[in-house]
């Protein structure tokens, strides 16, 4: 029987491949991101599909640049983000 993975589990599945695709990015930016992409989806019924929807927002928004600190703080949700 598979285990259940966790939500923070995925969060760090997804910072580390998206470390391995972006690694000028400091890990910190990368998991910031992460977790304000995953917050913003969580709530919405994509569960079956919110890790790969993570990461893929995730990837667009550091290849535009907009994971720096200030960027990610006024994300909507990253607020309530699990270690914000």
């Amino acid at each position: 029987m598979a285990r259940e993975v966790t939500d923070e589990e995925t969060i760090e599945q997804i910072v580390d491949r998206l470390q391995q695709r972006f690694p000028d990015r400091p890990r910190a930016d990368i998991e910031q991101a992460t977790r304000a992409e995953f917050t913003e989806l969580a709530g919405r019924p994509v569960r079956d599909y919110l890790a790969i929807l993570v990461e893929r927002s995730t990837k667009k928004r550091l290849k535009k640049g907009a994971a720096s600190e200030s960027e990610v703080q006024d994300a909507p949700g990253a607020q309530d983000a699990p270690g914000a």
